[in-house]
């Protein structure tokens, strides 16, 4: 399941600050190659998609093209879930082939996904064996849950389903369509209230809390180009 072991190559990073967590910035890089604490997550078997941090009126962003290509460019936080969590980001053009519904067609031009640390005893039997062996594989940081925010080529926005290859991650449309390509565009989500939607949690029970955030594009199901731009991502406690 590539998302799934996308999810589970995420690497140790810094442990930061709860309340406002200070992720670093890319406007605060030099254009060039991704650079630390961000790290580019490759997936075994796939043509990785390209990362390089590149000057956009006037800015440091992160620029990530997928040709037949897949991958992620990520970094590991610890934060309270009560947060909003912002950002920016542009594509050139979606991925016309695409179909969020099937294994085939799970591409994108753009995503953002957030990872979620999730207790095991909260999981049923096979879900927790399954996270186990990942964790024996690739680390103990493999997360349990994950929201992956999108820019799609045909589904409405606001539609939430769960990921083609694991119900461990939840998959929610931004943007859809190219109406909006290649023009900047902001969003701004609250993840405590987007987690407890998408896995249909109780008001009372405990969000976890965020373990990483990764960023990318992935072409390599359509066999289709896209090219994606993502500016600065910040968390906010809410008020």
């Amino acid at each position: 399941m590539r998302t799934a072991l996308l999810a589970a190559l995420l690497e140790v990073g810094s442990v930061l600050a709860a309340d406002r967590v200070a992720i670093a910035p890319f406007s605060g890089m030099a254009a060039g190659e991704l650079q630390a604490p961000w790290r580019e997550i490759r997936l075994q078997g796939i043509k990785p998609a390209r990362f390089e941090l590149v000057a956009d009126e006037g800015t440091t962003v992160l620029r990530a093209r997928a040709d037949a290509a897949a991958g992620s460019a990520a970094t590991t936080v610890d934060a309270d879930p009560r947060a909003w969590l912002s950002w920016r980001w542009k594509v050139d053009r979606v991925v016309e082939g695409a179909d969020m519904s099937r294994k085939a067609g799970d591409d994108f031009a753009a995503r953002v996904y957030v990872f979620f640390d999730l207790p095991l005893e909260s999981l049923s039997f096979t879900d927790r064996v399954r996270i186990a062996v990942a964790r024996v594989i690739y680390g103990r940081e493999v997360p349990a849950a994950a929201i992956c925010y999108v820019w799609d080529n045909r589904n409405p926005v606001g539609t939430a389903i769960p990921n083609a290859y694991t119900g461990r991650v939840r998959m929610i449309v931004l943007e859809s369509g190219s109406a909006r390509a290649k023009a900047w565009v902001a969003e701004r989500r609250d993840l405590e209230q987007d987690y407890r939607t998408a896995f249909a949690m109780l008001p009372d029970a405990a969000v976890p809390r965020v373990s990483g955030l990764a960023v990318g594009a992935d072409t390599d199901q359509t066999g289709e180009s896209a090219t994606a731009w993502f500016g600065d991502l910040r968390l906010d406690a809410r008020s």
